[in-house]
């Protein structure tokens, strides 16, 4: 049986990353059984869709905190920029919410971000024509 919050979690994801639970799942769950499903029900399906921000204010938000994490969280960062993207967000407003970390996570992590950020527009310019 699956969770309300797993229902709501898979929609809001999928919306944005069709295929992800799959990923997550063929990538994780060998090692960690049921990781696919806890990620579309936790972070997915109980704070992605609290409703209070809209989606673009939500993944503008994500992708500050990881710019702020730095360099580490680059994988994470680049998934949550073409979130932002797909969600209404222009590249313009993504580059500026990033820069704004500068003041938080340091100029280095500043840049990374603004590094991973540049290479998925250029993968989505590329794949828009």
């Amino acid at each position: 049986m699956t969770s309300d919050a797993y229902q709501r979690g898979k929609a809001k994801a999928e919306a944005t990353n069709p295929g992800i639970e799959e990923a997550l799942r063929d990538r994780y769950d060998a090692l960690l059984p049921g990781f696919s499903k806890t990620m579309m029900e936790v972070p997915f399906g109980h704070y992605y869709t609290r409703g209070v921000l809209d989606d673009k204010t939500r993944y503008l938000a994500t992708v500050a905190g990881l710019a702020a994490l730095g360099g580490q969280t680059v994988p994470q960062l680049k998934i949550h920029v073409l979130n932002a993207l797909r969600s209404g967000a222009t590249k313009y407003e993504v580059a500026e919410v990033i820069n704004q970390m500068a003041l938080y996570g340091g100029f280095p992590a500043m840049i990374n971000a603004l590094n991973a950020a540049i290479e998925v527009f250029e993968a989505e310019e590329s794949a828009n024509g």
